[in-house]
């Protein structure tokens, strides 16, 4: 057995896994289909229950992880193939490394290339609430510190491909030989680390364990078409939200309605969105919603303090140290309105979005002409899981979500030999949890590295 692990996926969970593994001396390769690490713990503006800084938190790890020795990092990549090797059961793993149109040997991470692109579109990163430029890091705590360039919005290469596709002339008016258009960055980066030419690049890579820890995703909104379907500006999903409250977000850690960039004075919160919904294809509970939800409604009233925040919620799930006490926090200090009940529809009058619920526990309809929406959308699995689940044989449960091989003994452990599992791919989690679990997983690898050193 090789003794090199391969890490799937670098959010929190995969980030820990990793770094437990590497300094106990063991080689790591980590894998992460975005440009840089971090995973969504990267976009939350603090953490429940301390309200500690996420990015306090995480970027002591991510620098970690970037300098690391034992650590081969492989970002804006992804998973092309895994063969199980039948003479030693060693892993080849073959490595898709997107092209980037930056040299990151050249690069030093200056910033020129996206101060000077003039182009900019709508920022997955921010959920659609702020833009990024053409060129781009997903945040200025990236690590890598290194930019991409978004090719299908790149106006020079997609003109350079119509030229050579013959979509457009190969000559001007001139005769001189078509030019693409734009090129800002290839003028002003300063070392010439714009490589046009460059191609997606396969790399090779053989390990003697994986550690799946692939995440999750959100329910999208589009899904919910009784709260705007996505077409309200001022009805956002959670992750949005904390893109608001952080400091690193579009608007400075300014609570700002999306549609015109005035304070929200009057805020909603509806838990359970697509969550616990059987006909939605979502009957679980996807755990964090809670606690997030109470800590969003504090942190708006930080900002906001003469605002006024309300949550519908169907029931709720504190069950985790200084939760409970948490959340009657956010009621006793912070004043936010908790209504039992569900939201049965909203919808936009004039600048105001018009929600429609009940109150249970008075036996009442509400309604409530709010200036913001907060959707506490459903924790769901990667689409990509399954393609790695295909891959490794692991099996998945009627969600997507991974299953262990014993859920109540061996939560880490996949039914296939030296596969390991971690994190919100398992299923949904909070951060406490999700770390727990990763090194739980590194250790299941460390012993069975440690057993194959005594043994041979």
């Amino acid at each position: 057995m090789i003794e090199r692990a391969l890490v799937i996926g670098a959010g929190i969970a995969g980030i820990q896994a990793a770094l437990d593994i590497a300094n106990s001396g063991y080689e790591v390769v980590l894998v992460e289909k975005e440009p840089s690490i971090g995973g969504h713990m990267a976009q939350l503006s603090e953490t429940f229950p301390t309200l500690d800084c996420s990015q306090c938190i995480l970027t002591p790890r991510t620098v970690e992880v970037g300098h690391h020795e034992k650590i081969r990092l492989y970002t804006y990549s992804e998973i092309e193939s895994i063969q199980k090797d039948s003479n030693d059961g060693d892993f080849n793993v073959t490595i898709r490394r997107r092209a980037a149109y930056i040299d990151w040997d050249k690069c030093t991470g200056c910033g020129a290339c996206q101060e000077k692109c003039p182009f900019k579109v709508e920022s997955i990163f921010e959920r659609g609430i702020g833009p990024r430029k053409v060129v781009y890091t997903l945040s200025p705590q990236a690590v890598p510190n290194k930019p991409v360039i978004d090719a299908e919005n790149c106006r020079y290469l997609q003109s350079l491909w119509d030229i050579q596709a013959g979509r457009i002339p190969a000559v001007d008016k001139n005769g001189n030989p078509a030019k693409p258009k734009c090129g800002a960055c290839l003028k002003f980066c300063p070392t010439e680390a714009i490589d046009f030419e460059q191609k997606d690049s396969l790399i090779e890579e053989k390990v003697g364990a994986i550690i799946v820890a692939t995440g999750y995703d959100l329910f999208p909104q589009n899904r919910l078409p009784e709260y705007g379907g996505g077409k309200i500006p001022d009805v956002v999903d959670g992750l949005a939200f904390e893109r608001l409250l952080a400091a690193s977000g579009p608007t400075a850690g300014k609570v700002l309605r999306p549609s015109d960039g005035k304070p929200p004075l009057e805020v909603v919160f509806i838990q359970c969105s697509g969550s616990r919904d059987p006909e939605r294809g979502v009957p679980y509970c996807s755990k964090i919603c809670c606690m997030y939800t109470a800590k969003q409604a504090i942190l708006y009233k930080h900002r906001i303090p003469q605002g006024q925040a309300y949550v519908f919620y169907i029931d709720v799930r504190a069950g985790g140290k200084g939760y409970e006490e948490f959340l009657n926090r956010a009621q006793e200090e912070d004043g936010v309105v908790y209504l039992r009940g569900k939201v049965s529809k909203l919808f936009r009058e004039g600048d105001k979005i018009i929600v429609k619920g009940a109150d249970t526990l008075s036996n009442r309809t509400v309604e409530i002409a709010a200036d913001m929406v907060v959707l506490a959308t459903a924790v769901i699995p990667r689409a990509t899981s399954r393609k790695i689940a295909e891959m490794l044989n692991l099996e998945m449960d009627e969600n997507g979500f991974f299953t262990a091989s014993n859920e109540e003994l061996e939560p880490v452990v996949s039914a296939e030999p030296r596969i390991f599992l971690a994190g919100t791919g398992l299923g949904p989690k909070d951060i406490p949890e999700t770390v727990a679990q990763a090194s739980g997983a590194a250790a299941k690898v460390l012993s069975m590295f440690q057993r194959e050193k005594v043994t041979a």
